[in-house]
């Protein structure tokens, strides 16, 4: 039982690889009963998944050109008057 309990550095190394796909079976068996029983590796395989999520699924919406141009333009035309 000694070879399936992780330390905190070790389960959080091995959610790391969990997140890219690289680890392995054993490995992903032994974070699940490290996550039984350690409070702090549970938050960081959270605040992990969620980064993850975020990563790889962003909500960003970004200013149309024309836009930026306009914004530009008068961005332009305030710091001539400025000077």
């Amino acid at each position: 039982m000694s070879k399936m309990r992780l330390i905190c550095q070790d389960a959080e190394h091995i959610c790391d690889k969990n997140q890219y796909k690289e680890a392995g079976f054993w490995e992903k068996v032994k974070l699940t009963i490290h996550l039984i029983y350690c409070r702090a590796c549970q938050k960081y395989t959270s605040r992990n998944n969620k980064l993850t999520k975020l990563v790889t699924n962003p909500k960003v919406e970004v200013m149309p050109v024309t836009a930026k141009e306009k914004l530009n333009a008068a961005f332009q035309k305030e710091l001539a008057n400025q000077q």
